[in-house]
């Protein structure tokens, strides 16, 4: 019997050991169960209801922080159904052109093509890791050079269309150099479409990130800061883009007493039963982003005393990264052959899953051939760049596994 109880305690601890460690996954604070079982009690279980209503809210509160302007916010199934609403309502079409941050998802990217426009891909800067200005500046002026117009601003000539949008993307949480962004888009009359799936809680010059373009999306994919499983939102200072946003995502169902549509919708709005997980997420938010930093700064305290390891950074005071995933640049030469793809391996051995970054859209296959315009900073970013895990609910037993690794690898 006493050999029987000793095998079972054993096996539970191997099994323990061995458990998975996930990049980032979702971290329930306890109040999601209370808005779900409220609309099952109610019977709203079919799409919108209040707790949608209720989430809107929340966000629009939230990303509102200080400022003295409104906010207002359309909860939608996805960040990417966000982006595409977006490029509609700027009118994007065929012959029409994006710039893009290359360095980022495809969630980003593919609602531009869904338009039938082209993408102009935009490299990175050192700094943050975020669109470059300098080569954003030298891509609109190119793109001028070209034929393609401004709306308001310059016809487009010679068949070609107008440069719809810029798109940066807070990458990792890390806030964009959104003063430059902003001054190039002032300057040229080409208006933001700002990505900030990565970036909730996330600020720049106390703004937070989601607040700087004419349109954001949001993303509460399961692996984000806060999640309802899948879902993201549209914030907009402007109601009627909102609205609109609204209206589309929901079949673009005319106000009619039978089923009557004028153009083209689609079916991207967010349920009841997932925008109450949402509005208990929203209780734990600036908790999340805390113990996101509270890992970031184990991870940095970790690597302060090995060469050739360096983290995505906050450039100065101006920035506040919610660090939604902890980012690292690995440099064999520095490190003695050791690379981030060596790292990622050894990791793996001991199932704690960690993962390259994004590699650069311009060299996806699927858009081969696409404009890019920079020097190849991001293609150095992928080639070094490591994500390591990062939820907010990672234990002090998983850090150690963690650690272990890291300990074995580099000889620490």
């Amino acid at each position: 019997m006493l050999l029987l109880v000793f095998l079972q305690k054993r096996l539970t601890k191997v099994n323990m050991e061995n458990i998975k460690i996930w990049l980032s996954s979702p971290h329930m604070g306890g109040g999601e169960r209370k808005y779900v079982t409220e609309a099952f009690d109610t019977n709203w279980v079919a799409p919108l209801g209040p707790n949608v209503t209720g989430f809107e809210n929340d966000l629009s509160e939230y990303v509102k922080h200080n400022s003295e302007i409104d906010f207002y916010t359309a909860a939608l199934t996805s960040g990417t159904s966000a982006l595409h609403l977006a490029l509609i309502m700027l009118g994007t079409s065929s012959n029409d052109i994006v710039l893009v941050q290359s360095f980022t998802f495809c969630g980003t990217t593919n609602p531009v093509v869904y338009q039938g426009a082209s993408i102009a891909f935009v490299d990175s800067e050192v700094d943050t890791w975020n669109i470059d200005p300098v080569a954003l500046r030298k891509g609109i002026d190119t793109l001028l050079a070209e034929g393609y117009g401004i709306v308001g601003k310059i016809e487009p000539q010679s068949g070609k269309g107008y440069i719809r949008a810029i798109m940066p993307v807070h990458l990792y949480g890390m806030p964009a150099k959104m003063d430059e962004l902003e001054n190039i888009a002032v300057e040229s009359g080409i208006p933001i479409l700002e990505d900030a799936a990565e970036a909730l809680g996330s600020s720049y010059q106390g703004k937070r990130c989601g607040t700087f373009g004419i349109m954001s999306a949001l993303s509460f994919n399961g692996n984000k800061i806060i999640t309802t499983s899948g879902g993201g939102a549209l914030v907009s200072s402007n109601n009627a883009y909102v609205e609109k946003a609204r209206f589309l995502s929901t079949q673009a169902r005319d106000n009619a007493p039978h089923y009557q549509h004028s153009q083209i919708g689609y079916n991207y709005r967010m349920s009841n039963i997932v925008a109450g997980i949402g509005r208990g997420q929203m209780e734990v938010l600036d908790e999340r982003v805390a113990q996101r930093r509270t890992n970031n700064q184990r991870y940095r305290d970790y690597f302060k005393e090995i060469s050739g390891v360096t983290l995505q950074s906050e450039p100065n005071a101006d920035y506040f990264s919610n660090f939604w995933l902890t980012a690292v640049l690995i440099d064999p030469q520095l490190t003695g052959g050791i690379d981030r793809e060596f790292v990622r391996l050894e990791m793996e051995k001991e199932n704690i899953e960690c993962r390259p970054l994004w590699k650069p859209m311009h060299l996806q296959p699927v858009f081969e051939g696409s404009r890019f315009y920079g020097s190849g900073i991001c293609e150095g970013l992928f080639e070094n760049g490591l994500c390591l895990p990062s939820g907010s609910n990672l234990t002090e037993e998983e850090f150690q596994r963690i650690f272990s690794v890291l300990d074995k690898v580099f000889n620490k």
